[in-house]
């Protein structure tokens, strides 16, 4: 066990058929049982039997002899609230979500309640499973995909992997950007890898202080549009990471306004866009 029961990772074999995951789990962390179906909910629990590992979040579910438990637990991320988005359209086999600022697009070991795929698994009517088919950075807001079927989330992830997915960018950077071509086309690799983005001057804000950017990106490296801009000189407002730390208190301003693609389920060119 932990020395704090506040954050551990514990790993506990099942030895029999007859036990019970919040039984073994409680007696292993010394958590009670109401914080352990919690993580459960939240996705801090995973299960391995054979070669699959996957979140175990029914109490109830029978187990067997070999397999065994994995708890992440961390107080302050189950902790947390995660904002709401808004949904913009439910195609049934996918949904376009409007994420605010601070929600993730995807969980890790430690729980996935925070992540828009979960929002989207637990307020859909009728419910129904969640697959992340691309990323929004958690600092970033707008529009983002959630698949329901894996078919669907290969066939979705499989356009975004061709570049033939439109992605288009507002972002408000610093500083006085028509010093630069309109559009400005950027190919500087980002870890190695290829990166494209454009930048299109849109307006000038704050007395020339600031720049109103239109961004459209044929690649989608870790935030790409934010380390192109940043080497450039300009970074986004808002950037705690890039940025120059003078804007401290404000959201990143940088929010994905339109999404459009040939669509799998009705094999029609779609476009969805923020207003």
């Amino acid at each position: 066990m932990a020395e704090s029961t506040d954050h551990m990772e514990l790993h506990v074999r099942v030895e029999s058929a007859d036990e019970n995951a919040v039984d073994l789990l409680q007696r292993a962390s010394a958590l009670s049982k109401q914080r352990i179906k919690l993580a459960m909910t939240q996705g801090a629990v995973w299960l391995t039997r054979g070669r699959n590992t996957q979140r175990l979040r029914r109490a109830k579910r029978v187990l067997r002899a070999g397999d065994e438990l994995h708890l992440y637990y961390d107080a302050n991320t189950l902790a947390n609230i995660p904002p709401e988005p808004t949904l913009i359209a439910d195609a049934g086999k996918y949904s376009v979500w409007n994420k605010p600022y601070g929600l993730r697009s995807q969980g890790s070991k430690w729980g996935d309640h925070c992540t828009v795929v979960r929002w989207a698994e637990r307020h859909l009517h009728p419910e129904r499973p969640g697959f992340t088919v691309h990323r929004l950075d958690r600092a970033a807001n707008g529009l983002i995909i959630v698949a329901h079927t894996k078919k669907m989330a290969a066939a979705l992830s499989e356009l975004f992997r061709k570049r033939e997915v439109e992605k288009s960018y507002r972002a408000l950077v610093a500083g006085d950007f028509s010093q630069h071509a309109n559009p400005l086309r950027v190919t500087q690799p980002i870890d190695g890898k290829e990166a494209i983005s454009e930048f299109s001057m849109l307006e000038l804000c704050k007395h020339g202080e600031q720049s109103l950017l239109d961004v459209r990106i044929e690649t989608g490296r870790k935030h790409q549009i934010r380390r192109h801009l940043a080497e450039l000189g300009h970074a986004v407002v808002g950037d705690r990471l890039y940025g120059t730390g003078e804007e401290d208190s404000v959201d990143l301003q940088l929010t994905a306004y339109r999404l459009a693609f040939h669509c799998p389920v009705s094999e029609k060119r779609v476009e969805y866009r923020l207003s």
